[in-house]
């Protein structure tokens, strides 16, 4: 599913290659017994503009416990093509920016065993005063549950560099988890091809309350691949 601080939005590819390197610190408290569990995570996502409005996209996070002696683990790995269905207000026209991205949820090393799908709708528009992304996904899971999740985002003015950001999701995996998150934050754009991002997270996942510190780095590697991503 989309992590915070939406790396699902309706941008144009080809872009520069990218790579995407997010860290956080979790905290959760186990319904019932009041045990805190904490978590060393590090997400990675790679974007490869291919052709005209399509983009590839992988990514996985590794989890080390901080609070047991289980394994490290390496979770939410999928392979993902993502393709801008509308060029808007994102690439400078106007109107809604529109993409979609669809793809498959890969096994993962000590967890998530199994093969899953999912596909993704997404819906962005900028103003002056700020942008906003609408995120909608289903997927069936590596345990064969039906997902559900939407998303919304809210982004300050385009043009600071450093713009507040916020956002919420709903997650509901039938049959098995319910996730309500709220996330505010901000991203620091040093130059076009290299942004930092902060921000706390606070959510519910079936009553058990999650305390997340997330920060990331986003950096754009033009002219690699043969020449496969260009601007």
């Amino acid at each position: 599913m989309p992590s915070p601080i939406g790396h699902l939005k309706a941008r144009t590819p080809p872009l520069p290659t990218r790579a995407s390197l997010k860290s956080s610190c979790s905290r959760r408290v186990r319904s019932g017994k009041g045990r805190k569990k904490f978590w060393w995570r590090r997400e990675a996502v790679l974007n490869f503009g291919f052709s005209k409005n399509w983009e590839l996209v992988l990514q996985g996070r590794l989890e080390t416990p901080l609070s047991s002696s289980e394994p490290p683990s390496l979770t939410t790995t999928e392979l993902l093509l993502k393709h801008v269905l509308r060029e808007g207000s994102l690439q400078d026209k106007s109107g809604p920016s529109v993409a979609t991205e669809f793809g498959l949820l890969l096994p993962g090393i000590n967890s998530e065993p199994g093969t899953g799908a999912t596909w993704a709708g997404i819906v962005s528009q900028r103003w002056d005063w700020g942008t906003t992304h609408v995120n909608v996904a289903t997927s069936m899971t590596r345990d064969q549950h039906f997902d559900l999740f939407l998303d919304g985002i809210i982004e300050g003015p385009h043009s600071w560099k450093v713009r507040p950001v916020a956002e919420f999701f709903w997650d509901d995996e039938f049959g098995k988890a319910r996730t309500v998150s709220g996330l505010i934050g901000a991203i620091w754009r040093v130059r076009d091809n290299l942004s930092f991002d902060i921000g706390v997270r606070r959510a519910f996942s079936d009553d058990r309350p999650i305390t997340e510190i997330r920060a990331g780095m986003t950096v754009g590697f033009p002219g690699v691949l043969n020449g496969l991503s260009r601007h």
